[in-house]
């Protein structure tokens, strides 16, 4: 290559390589004021490099502490007279960059990986099924639980004096759910295994979801339609009990038709529920909220409820699943139906 192509060098001009010269603009500092260590004397990129090191205005102290931290004085802007750097511009700076890698050390001092239990895994693994199989949507009722509360008043005594066991605002919603089902079998009913079918069930078994630290088990409360409120609350009490206490047989989580979630207790107002399959629905059940309604045209307190119906449009339409709510809807604003 031709040396004088290679250094640019023109009579009259300073002599400089192509990368000494491209740096040079880019840092706005003039070739005539820079003396060249390379043959002949042209102007090296390093000299440039060590020129605009050396003409910083720096104090003694802040270039110390720049060696020390590695900070490069060239990208600060100084704060002192005429731009001088001073200990403070590099404390800033070094702050700044100890705040960026601090989220980074306490993130590995805080976080714990642990491995799935096979629980979790298998729950992953439904959920994960139902979610992505199949194309749901969720309907949402809200219900006058004023008249449901009152007769668990009345009659909790009674039950209690006969099982010894407490009636739940659960154990009536399940009574009025299992009722309900019975008289919409789309809803109660399952898609078969390739998907070509749907499977009519002549008879209801509930599940019941029973959250617990570990995860989540839906024991099934079988022929739940042919029970009577006392009855419900036995069942209930049961399987619950037995579940928390991992005392459950395979059988007993297997088999069911339709699920119910409830999350009122822990003040969920609103969630969508993921159907447990192979079930076709699944009804969440939501906090009991008191609410100023309008009866009568006349402002009153009453407990409100919402009810959430998730359901596979694969076999349930809208219309089907609004019908089932209505009733549902219904039976809990006239509890002593349940009872008969």
């Amino acid at each position: 290559m031709d040396m004088q192509k290679e250094f640019l060098d023109i009579p009259g001009k300073v002599r400089a390589t192509p990368a000494a010269r491209r740096i040079a603009k880019e840092m706005g500092i003039d070739l005539f004021k820079i003396k060249g260590t390379g043959p002949k004397g042209r102007i090296q990129e390093k000299d440039i490099v060590n020129f605009k090191r050396d003409s910083l205005k720096v104090t003694p102290l802040a270039r110390r502490i720049a060696e020390s931290e590695g900070i490069n004085l060239a990208d600060i802007k100084g704060s002192g007279s005429e731009g001088k750097i001073m200990k403070e511009d590099l404390l800033k700076v070094k702050k700044e960059k100890d705040m960026k890698q601090k989220p980074v050390e306490n993130l590995k001092k805080e976080i714990e990986v642990i491995p799935m239990s096979n629980m979790r895994k298998i729950i992953g693994e439904r959920m994960s099924q139902s979610f992505f199989s199949a194309p749901t949507f969720t309907l949402n009722t809200e219900v006058d639980m004023t008249k449901v509360k009152k007769l668990r008043g009345e009659i909790k005594e009674d039950i209690m004096e006969k099982t010894r066991k407490k009636v739940t605002i659960t154990d009536i919603i399940l009574t009025a759910t299992a009722k309900a089902l019975k008289n919409h079998p789309m809803i109660n009913a399952s898609l078969s295994e390739d998907g070509q079918g749907i499977i009519i069930h002549d008879y209801v078994n509930l599940a019941v979801a029973v959250g617990m630290e570990k995860g989540l088990l839906t024991p099934v409360i079988k022929d739940a339609d042919k029970k009577s409120l006392t009855e419900m609350v036995i069942a209930e009490k049961d399987v619950t009990e037995r579940t928390m206490n991992m005392k459950l047989s395979p059988d007993e989580l297997q088999g069911s038709t339709f699920t119910v979630s409830n999350l009122g207790m822990y003040g969920i107002t609103h969630f969508n529920p993921i159907i447990n399959p192979p079930n076709s629905a699944i009804l969440g059940v939501n906090a009991i909220v008191d609410r100023i309604v309008p009866v009568g045209g006349q402002p009153v307190i009453r407990s409100i409820m919402t009810l959430s119906l998730t359901v596979d449009h694969r076999i349930i339409d809208g219309l089907i699943g609004a019908k089932f709510l209505k009733e549902l809807k219904y039976l809990l604003e006239n509890p002593l139906l349940i009872l008969v």
